[in-house]
């Protein structure tokens, strides 16, 4: 697979990941179950992927790291869009880039592309504007948790960093994970009518089974910040299909918040572009 079917990977990627706010505002159970059942699904869609390839599973600090990485954050990511809504969840799990950059500046001494600096800035200063307008609906933990879910979502993508590294397994392993936590609190739920069950296979075959499939073929030949600001076509398409189907909109503040992280990552990925062509 060559570079440019890896970038088309994470770009469908997140399109399936964008489903994520509107199914999980339709399942009225606690975020660990939800996030238990999803989970269970997506493990039984990466496993199927996995014996079809014949692909091996294989673990190592490395790809533990990234499966830890991925089960923390879509714990947090539930938690958040349940708590803060789905369009400033999304939009605060966004500010990973920043983060993978910090990471690979601070730990493997790759210096930022010029211009990076500014682009933390406005992505930061968006954030700060997204939980100031979650206030008023008292939403600051959800928001808060989102911020949390930016942190370990760096970690997915910083999975094709690490030495003799597989994000297939790293994927597969954190949905088992999240599964594991979740499914006990999934029978203490009343409510399987058609809409929770239906939403909850959504996000388990789709949202988290094969986006992360496409995702780990993606980031397999995709730098680790590029690949990250690739997926944020997820954040931008998030809010329109809550709107679209909720009518769930941002406030004034929280929409100029959102704005500046869009355009704060957009601006990175234009940087490092510019970087990588002198």
């Amino acid at each position: 697979m060559n570079k440019r079917s890896g970038v088309l990977c994470l770009v469908c990627a997140a399109v399936l990941c964008s489903i994520g706010g509107v199914c999980i505002k339709g399942i009225p159970w606690t975020p660990l179950a939800v996030n238990g059942a999803r989970c269970a699904v997506a493990a039984c869609i990466t496993g199927l992927f996995l014996c079809a390839s014949h692909h091996r599973l294989r673990m190592n600090a490395g790809i533990l790291r990234g499966a830890l990485s991925l089960a923390l954050t879509t714990i947090l990511y539930v938690f958040s869009t349940k708590l803060a809504g789905a369009a400033n969840a999304d939009l605060l799990m966004y500010t990973s880039p920043v983060f993978v950059l910090l990471y690979l500046w601070a730990a493997k001494h790759e210096a930022p592309p010029k211009g990076a600096f500014s682009c933390c800035l406005a992505v930061f200063a968006g954030v700060a504007l997204l939980v100031s307008g979650g206030l008023g609906a008292g939403s600051l933990l959800g928001n808060l948790l989102g911020l949390c879910s930016g942190v370990s979502y760096a970690g997915v993508f910083l999975v094709g960093c690490e030495a003799d590294s597989d994000p297939a397994s790293s994927f597969f392993f954190g949905q088992v994970i999240g599964a594991a936590l979740g499914l006990p609190f999934l029978f203490a739920e009343r409510d399987f009518s058609a809409v929770p069950v239906l939403c909850a296979l959504a996000l388990g075959i789709f949202q988290l089974g094969l986006s992360y499939i496409l995702m780990a073929k993606g980031i397999e030949r995709t730098a680790p910040a590029a690949a990250n600001l690739i997926t944020a076509i997820e954040p931008v398409l998030t809010p329109v299909w809550v709107a679209l189907v909720y009518g769930e909109t941002l406030s004034r503040a929280a929409l100029f918040g959102a704005l500046l992280v869009i355009c704060g990552i957009v601006r990175y990925q234009l940087c490092a572009a510019r970087a990588a062509s002198e």
